[in-house]
């Protein structure tokens, strides 16, 4: 248990902020690796290695791939705004404030009495 009680609407934000994170991390890792067209390029092979860099020509988003991007970058910035200003965080000050904002990133993790 954590030494701060959040409250619930806060919980709620910082775990769909986790989540958000999360999703929009692996949606990118669908996407082409430049945005816009982009012709690929090779690197020359380096010495006492047998790395050579490399990309394919990158066809850019689709306009409903950087739509999607869009809503994510959107979504994740409301909820980064909704946990930062909300109003428990005016109840602390100091060092506590920057532990209580520590903590509140891990108060979704069962404890240890919980994983038992």
């Amino acid at each position: 248990m954590s030494k701060y009680n959040f409250p619930q609407d806060l919980r709620a934000a910082q775990l769909a902020l986790l989540e958000t994170r999360a999703a929009y991390k692996q949606y990118a890792t669908t996407l082409p690796w430049s945005a816009e067209p982009m012709p690929g390029w090779e690197g020359d092979k380096q010495l006492h290695s047998s790395y050579q860099s490399r990309k394919e020509d990158s066809p850019g988003y689709t306009p409903q791939q950087a739509a999607e991007v869009v809503r994510f970058q959107a979504e994740l910035l409301r909820l980064s705004i909704e946990v930062a200003t909300h109003e428990y965080w005016q109840s602390l000050s100091g060092p506590e404030l920057v532990d209580a904002r520590m903590a509140l990133q891990h108060a979704h993790e069962p404890t240890k009495d919980e994983a038992a």
